[in-house]
């Protein structure tokens, strides 16, 4: 269900006591503090934002949240995905312990999704739970880390290995953040877009085929209309699966695969998460396609999508992964979705059709993973 007041969209999550609304428009940081004043436990919040997001953002979120009547502070870290670290995660809750914090003080994320996953993290430990609001600035933030109540921070063992499940109290959706966004930012929320149409909504895939360019554009309609489809598919998920027991794993299409790309790599700048995801997809499909489950149409038609609008769909020119089937195979086993050292994939039957696949054929994934070595040599 959703509402539209003043050209701010509300998407409600319905979670029981853990329930919460994303507020989707331009523009929606300037409203901030009147759409969350009623859910804080006290008027009083500390943000959390990065060096690169803090000159354009933090001002206008400060604004509002005063306007509002409740008293705001900052902590500003690093950027990048090595801020989602354990040295960094002590750094956070050391500065607000500083600033002395208590159960009713709310922490509000204002960045990526670094920046989401470290504050949320440090907001469900610090005092053992305090309250946080997701205020997201990149496409793939605002499509998928945002939502959903994942938190947690990175380790040399891989990504996301260390955190928590805690819901944020709202998401505050800002489309206009977009616009400050290099493309390549740009595309890297788009694999993640696309994503939701290959997992369940056929007829999202076949929008973004014709609206795609669109949305990375900055059509303001069409870029509304992608943020909301993609955290109405995610939210129906995570409603009906909040920790993962079975259907919220379908979310994970591409990420086995590109987990360990990021991980042979180094989590440096050559490969960004979208750009991981968009390869893992491909990989995925084409191990459907392997074991005879999806049609090699759908793979070459979601390929030839992901090339137009400037996504990678393989590892050419991926200088420094030093790439090897049984290295990335190693980083599999590491996975959190891995089960008795049996690997667990989202694999697809058709676009639109994608479900969990336990105890993969190991030599079928190596296959797949030696053929894409190949075409990058």
């Amino acid at each position: 269900m959703s509402l539209e007041t003043d050209g701010i969209e509300t998407l409600h999550v319905p979670m029981g006591e853990r329930s919460y609304d994303i507020f989707i428009g331009d523009g929606a940081i300037s409203h901030a503090g009147s759409l969350i004043k009623d859910i804080l436990k006290a008027p009083r919040a500390i943000i959390v934002t990065d060096e690169n997001i803090a000159p354009s953002w933090l001002e206008p979120l400060k604004t509002s949240l005063n306007y509002a009547g409740i008293k705001t502070r900052e902590i500003i870290l690093p950027p990048g995905e090595h801020t989602k670290s354990v040295s960094h995660l002590e750094q956070l809750l050391d500065n607000l312990l500083e600033n002395n914090i208590d159960r009713k003080t709310t922490l509000i994320a204002l960045g990526g999704g670094v920046i989401g996953d470290l504050t949320g993290f440090a907001a469900a430990v610090v005092m053992r739970g305090v309250d946080f609001v997701q205020v997201p600035t990149t496409l793939l933030s605002q499509v998928d880390s945002s939502v959903g109540g994942k938190t947690g921070i990175d380790t040399r063992f891989g990504k996301n290995l260390i955190g928590a499940f805690h819901q944020p109290r709202a998401v505050i959706t800002d489309t206009s953040t977009l616009d400050t966004l290099p493309m390549r930012e740009r595309l890297c929320g788009y694999a993640e877009v696309i994503k939701y149409g290959v997992i369940n909504d056929r007829g999202f895939y076949d929008w973004l085929i014709e609206n795609g360019q669109k949305v990375l554009d900055g059509n303001p309609a069409a870029r509304r209309e992608a943020v909301r489809r993609s955290c109405a598919n995610k939210a129906e998920i995570v409603t009906a699966d909040e920790r993962e027991q079975g259907l919220r794993a379908l979310l994970n299409l591409g990420h086995t695969f590109g987990h360990a790309l990021e991980a042979q790599i180094g989590f440096e700048d050559k490969l960004k998460h979208g750009e991981a995801v968009a390869i893992g997809m491909m990989m995925a499909l084409e191990l459907s396609v392997r074991l005879a489950m999806a049609s090699e149409i759908d793979r070459d038609r979601l390929r030839d999508h992901l090339k137009t609008v400037g996504l990678p769909v393989d590892l050419k020119g991926l200088a420094g992964g030093n790439w090897t089937a049984d290295a990335l195979l190693d980083h599999m086993g590491r996975d959190k979705k891995t089960q008795d050292g049996k690997l667990t994939f989202i694999l697809a039957r058709a676009i639109g059709n994608s479900f969990v696949a336990n105890d993969v054929d190991h030599d079928a994934v190596k296959g797949v993973l030696e053929g894409f070595i190949a075409d990058a040599r």
